[in-house]
């Protein structure tokens, strides 16, 4: 076994962090963006080791963005801690990439325009969420929030949470979404009952449910083209 070397002992110009501030971050390796985010290694092992056998382990930049805490932790050298940086490092890129679509004026057009957004988000989530997407007169989204993680039912999705999101950000029309990690489409009764009971709702304060989007995987369902809404 050869000795193991620390980031220190390399030339200054070939540590991450010196390397990005001299030659920019397109210069580096994707371990070496990683170690960036992950600081430290472990003894035995230096911090670009530990990179590396992350995106060994997890064989993509994709899949690893992906993981879950409880699968990155399982790399030895990766603790809660740098598991919680590198997950939000990898949902601020999401958000970035998202953002470029929906803050470039694009108007709601179908349901495909919504799924098209928001697949991305929600394809590799493993438990179900709930987001209200808050829609302007003319139908381009002002913000998007989640509601809920876990199951969904009407007790833990309340109207009330989801028309303050509408209303603080003085939004004329909602659209629901959530996802099926089975990646069955099919809306279950509780999920039919909680639409009409927010379109209900939502009539009251002059605010307008135009859709539900149920994502499973890559595809989707939306009510409105199903006709339940």
């Amino acid at each position: 076994m050869g000795e193991v070397f620390k980031v220190k002992d390399l030339p200054s110009d070939s540590r991450p962090r010196e390397k990005l501030l001299v030659r920019g971050p397109q210069s580096l390796t994707n371990s070496e963006l990683i170690a960036i985010l992950l600081r430290t290694g472990l003894k035995g092992h230096s911090v670009l080791r530990v990179a590396e056998e992350l995106l060994q382990k997890f064989g993509s930049i994709a899949s690893l963005a992906s993981s879950s805490v409880s699968k990155l932790t399982t790399v030895d050298g990766i603790g809660n801690d740098k598991a919680a940086t590198l997950m939000a490092a990898f949902e601020l890129s999401r958000r970035i990439d998202f953002d470029k679509k929906w803050l470039s004026n694009q108007k709601i057009t179908s349901p495909a325009d919504v799924a098209e957004l928001f697949i991305p988000i929600f394809r590799d989530l493993n438990k179900e969420h709930f987001m209200v997407v808050c829609l302007s007169t003319g139908n381009k989204i002002i913000r998007y929030e989640t509601i809920s993680i876990g199951s969904l039912n009407s007790n833990v999705v309340h109207p009330r949470e989801v028309f303050k999101v509408a209303i603080e950000n003085n939004s004329a029309n909602i659209i629901l979404i959530h996802n099926h990690p089975s990646g069955n489409l099919e809306p279950s009764n509780e999920d039919i009952r909680l639409t009409n009971r927010l379109k209900e709702a939502g009539k009251m304060l002059d605010i307008n449910v135009f859709d539900h989007i149920i994502i499973g995987g890559s595809n989707f369902r939306s009510f409105v083209d199903a006709r339940i809404l």
